[in-house]
């Protein structure tokens, strides 16, 4: 636990204060690789929520489901996340309020050795303390599917979405950055479209934001683009991370 506190502090104190005239985000889009290559980029992004500890008091985290496929969007019968920060309780009575969707279901087996959500939660902790959690795979569903869960657990201040995702995948250094140059361009225009298959693992969940938040009246901007190659990789083959703030 040291190690993880010291490693994600570090993260987080290297990204700078957030800017003070800009509106507390709504949402954002965090990378989720190991963090010596994608937690400079994830500390950009967490550090525009440090100063909301308190307020917010429930997390909707999604990611993409990488090791089973699943239909629609799944959750777990876990009551706590665990991490060695300690533990997160979920948010039982959100969930039980998406049992009537057709595209939710109860599913513990994505959840075995599925990493998406749960590199995420070090940084929720040391940013925002005590909360609940809302924890969803997403797999094969559309858009609209997606942003009628959002909309369902949008609530109001007290409550964070945060989509986990990361960009392209195993190009080369020039090929990536010009791809996820597009990619960002996409989201702060809020338009899923013009974000296909390669573009972000986790394009389905980032696509419902989008939706919801062009429906809502919302801004997307862009706190970090870089890849493995910036970071702790070499360059021939390597993964994008962007970090957005949606608000």
């Amino acid at each position: 636990p040291d190690e993880l506190a010291r490693q994600v502090r570090g993260f987080l104190a290297a990204a700078g204060e957030p800017d003070p005239a800009l509106p507390a985000p709504k949402a954002i889009i965090a990378p989720h690789a190991g963090y010596i290559y994608s937690g400079p980029v994830a500390g950009r992004a967490y550090a525009q929520i440090a100063g909301l500890a308190g307020r917010i008091r429930r997390v909707v985290l999604l990611g993409p489901a990488h090791r089973l496929p699943v239909i629609g969007l799944a959750y777990s019968r876990a009551e706590r996340f665990l991490t060695p920060l300690g533990a997160i309780p979920v948010d039982r009575a959100a969930l039980a309020g998406l049992a009537d969707l057709a595209q939710v279901q109860e599913s513990d087996p994505p959840f075995e050795g599925e990493h998406c959500l749960e590199v995420q939660l070090p940084f929720l902790q040391l940013t925002l303390g005590d909360f609940d959690l809302v924890p969803l795979l997403v797999g094969d569903a559309d858009p609209e599917a997606v942003a009628e869960v959002l909309a369902r657990l949008w609530g109001g201040e007290e409550t964070l979405i945060v989509i986990s995702s990361d960009l392209s995948h195993f190009l080369d250094y020039a090929a990536a950055r010009s791809m996820d140059t597009r990619t960002t361009q996409a989201i702060e225009a809020l338009d899923p479209a013009r974000i296909g298959y390669h573009q972000a693992c986790g394009r389905i969940p980032v696509n419902g934001l989008l939706v919801e938040a062009r429906r809502r009246g919302l801004h997307a901007r862009t706190l970090d683009l870089r890849n493995s190659g910036d970071t702790a990789g070499p360059k021939d083959r390597v993964v994008g991370y962007g970090a957005y703030a949606i608000g």
